[in-house]
């Protein structure tokens, strides 16, 4: 159900003779991956490294925290990614610019992207999800951000102001 990006011969090369593994959504959707892109996942990685079977059997890995439309997009990120591996790291930046582009306009596909990069242990696209949240509050009032991402006031107004006041700082 991915895709597998592949630019030249050599990386197809590559994919046709790496291990094939079987992801497994919480909703049941099955993603074959190439080993390479899935050990981009400590957790696959080691989960992988736990099973470590010399059969060319497929392994399937549960995935129960990860929708499939999440997962799938993760993959994609990781498989363009690895696409571009040897490349300079401006063509991986833009990669990683287009992507975040890409995504910023559904929030709730961001944030569930940011909790399958700390369940998968992908820090470098944790990273990546989460500075893009950061740019998306930055300069932006305390009551733009509740706003924005529907969080309710449940201060008192008077432990409102107390907060104001303890941190002037940050409502300046």
């Amino acid at each position: 159900m991915s895709l597998l990006l592949s630019s030249s011969s050599t990386d197809s090369d590559a994919a046709t003779s790496s291990k094939i593994v079987a992801l497994k959504s919480e909703d049941n959707l099955l993603f074959d991956v190439i080993e390479p892109v899935a050990m981009e996942s400590k957790t696959i990685k080691y989960l992988l490294e736990d099973t470590s079977s010399s059969s060319d059997d497929k392994i399937v890995i549960p995935l129960p925290n990860v929708a499939g439309k999440t997962l799938s997009k993760t993959i994609q990120y990781l498989e363009g990614r690895h696409a571009l591996s040897g490349e300079n790291s401006e063509m991986l930046k833009r990669y990683d610019e287009d992507f975040v582009k890409e995504v910023s306009g559904d929030q709730v596909m961001i944030f569930d992207l940011i909790l399958a990069a700390n369940y998968l242990e992908i820090q470098f696209l944790l990273d990546l999800l989460c500075k893009a949240v950061a740019d998306l509050m930055n300069g932006k009032t305390v009551d733009k951000i509740r706003k924005m991402f529907n969080i309710v006031n449940d201060y008192t107004p008077e432990e409102e102001a107390e907060v104001r006041k303890e941190n002037e700082w940050a409502f300046q």
